[in-house]
């Protein structure tokens, strides 16, 4: 079996989720789920690096391959944030988010600039807004560096790196809308990995927020309307996302069948709780509270489904 280039969404699943369990107080499930999005890590790094004979298959210089690897950034950045209490492995796990982005982030740019926008945009999906997703990542994990140590200059690196997120989601947004558009998509035309379109947002606001508790004066106005805003198209993007999802299941029951692709739904869902229990104490409406534990349950019981599905898928095939 052919491993893809977003294989590590099952880490960012997972780690969101672990983080989420934490927020709501269950710690058992938190370090469980901690346990296992840490040890997925591991073994798919293994399984790419030394098991994916196939691995060769990969064209480095397709964007979509560089695009969807980005999920290893951003499986990495989810586990440093769930493991703050660990200063090595967060050291270690932030050093290998960065230098991973800067070389995915190169090679993309350089895959981008060689096309032009209308090859780009007749194959832009959801996938891509992962290089928002792990910019994000990365501007939360400078974030997290300014708050727990005495370089507070760290504030200024998260700063920009999380700007850089925004203008990238919207150039990704901009392609995959452009390609609705131009091909009338129908309802037959959205894949799972679509909710990216609200993840990437959702991860936004988190970024957001942990930078808004460190700023002062204008910064801090500023982030914090840019972070409300974020939120608030996170939660607009839903309705049409659910209503599109369950038309094509209707009309096409096999997009049922387990794909990686499921992961990057898992991931939002889980990401838009997070984002939105972090948003409580930002707005003061304890009833957001409840919204974020419905999403952390919606999101488990699709995690589950995944897994379950996937552990059978396996046994066919063994």
């Amino acid at each position: 079996m052919k491993v893809q280039p977003d294989v590590f969404s099952a880490v960012m699943a997972t780690g969101i989720l672990s983080i989420a369990a934490r927020n709501h107080h269950y710690p058992w499930l938190s370090g469980a789920l901690g346990i296992l999005a840490s040890l997925a890590l591991l073994v798919l790094v293994a399984v790419v690096v030394v098991g994916n004979r196939r691995i060769a298959r990969w064209d480095m210089r397709d964007p979509d391959v560089t695009l969807r690897l980005f999920t290893f950034v951003a499986g990495c950045a989810v586990l440093d944030s769930r493991l703050m209490s660990h200063p090595i492995v967060v050291r270690v796990l932030g050093g290998i988010a960065c230098a991973s982005w800067l070389a995915l982030t190169v090679l993309t740019i350089g895959n981008m600039a060689g096309q032009r926008w209308a090859a780009l945009r007749d194959r832009a999906h959801g996938a891509w807004e992962l290089a928002s997703v792990g910019t994000s990542g990365l501007a939360i994990l400078a974030a997290h560096a300014a708050e727990h140590t005495d370089d507070r200059w760290w504030l200024w690196v998260a700063v920009p790196i999380w700007v850089a997120a925004l203008a990238v989601y919207g150039l990704m947004t901009w392609l995959i809308l452009w390609r609705a558009v131009a091909e009338r998509q129908d309802r037959d035309g959205f894949e799972p990995d679509t909710w990216i379109l609200m993840g990437g947002l959702a991860i936004a606001t988190l970024a957001g927020n942990h930078i808004h508790q460190l700023a002062t004066g204008p910064l801090a106005d500023g982030v914090r309307t840019v972070t409300v805003v974020t939120w608030a198209l996170a939660t607009a993007w839903i309705p049409p996302l659910v209503y599109f999802g369950l038309h094509r299941i209707n009309r096409r029951p096999e997009v049922l069948a387990l794909t990686g692709a499921w992961w990057t739904l898992v991931f939002p869902l889980g990401m838009y709780s997070v984002a939105t229990d972090a948003m409580t104490a930002e707005l003061h409406l304890q009833s957001m509270q409840t919204v974020s534990l419905v999403f952390f349950w919606t999101a488990l019981a699709a995690w589950l489904i995944v897994v379950v599905a996937g552990l059978l898928r396996m046994r066919r095939r063994f």
